[in-house]
């Protein structure tokens, strides 16, 4: 175990900043003797996962299928939790994912802050798409003729069902919607799911390009103006959605 500790902290002792070492550098990182260092060195350099010109060691791309192999057992709510974890803690409010499922959003992982809605919500809890800023995101991206099928099922009668006197009920406002969030790569809800919350959420594509999910940031009306929620808001949910898309095409 301890030959194993040591390994491991000569390839840690490589980062964005240290890509090139020489051995003297890998000792002092890995907190090693020379001699130590050079036996880990020389073992990882026969297994394929350093390379050396002779004088300075760099890591090879092999070392990648290490992290590829824990990174292709993980779901998405695996790789999503951390990102959501880290953008609930900046922002100081409640984060989600979810996926579309027939007419409904469902819930597959959440970081809450608090307690922003009546309804407890919860892994498997499910909300109608169309009036969620997630759904959204998802919709936003459909083919034509399934955003059409998807109207057909959830407006029979031309009209969606109110859930705030906000929600957008006519099909055609919805589609307009859809066109904007196409548009500017995100979806703002204000108060048509539940009265007094506003959310913010960005598609989640896959590594194909295929929107597969979305994730939110959902705050309470009181936080401010919707000018203003987007300008905390916004920045950090796009870098949270990038930095999930950047694991789910590591899986492809």
């Amino acid at each position: 175990m301890q030959s194993l500790e040591r390994g491991l902290a000569v390839i840690r002792a490589f980062d964005g900043d240290r890509r090139s070492l020489t051995l003297s550098d890998v000792a002092r990182a890995a907190g090693l003797s020379r001699a130590s260092a050079r036996r880990f060195l020389h073992t990882l350099v026969e297994l394929g996962y350093v390379a050396t010109d002779g004088r300075e060691f760099t890591l090879r791309p092999a070392l990648l299928e290490l992290g590829y192999a824990y990174l292709s057992s993980l779901t998405l709510p695996d790789l999503a939790t951390p990102h959501l974890e880290k953008l609930s803690e900046q922002v100081s409010e409640s984060s989600s994912v979810a996926v579309l499922d027939g007419a409904d959003i469902v819930y597959v992982a959440r970081v809450a802050t608090r307690r922003i809605m009546s309804a407890t919500i919860r892994v498997g809890t499910r909300f109608p798409a169309y009036a969620t800023s997630m759904g959204r995101a998802i919709l936003a991206y459909a083919e034509p003729a399934d955003l059409e099928a998807y109207l057909a099922r959830t407006a029979p009668s031309d009209r969606l069902t109110p859930l705030t006197a906000r929600t957008v009920t006519d099909p055609r406002e919805l589609r307009d919607a859809l066109g904007r969030v196409r548009e500017q790569g995100w979806a703002l809800v204000d108060q048509e799911l539940e009265d007094g919350l506003r959310s913010v959420a960005a598609p989640l594509r896959d590594g194909t390009g295929r929107v597969v999910a979305a994730v939110n940031v959902s705050a309470p009306v009181r936080r401010g103006e919707i000018p203003e929620i987007l300008r905390h808001l916004l920045p950090p949910l796009l870098k949270a959605a990038a930095a999930i898309e950047a694991d789910l095409a590591r899986m492809r």
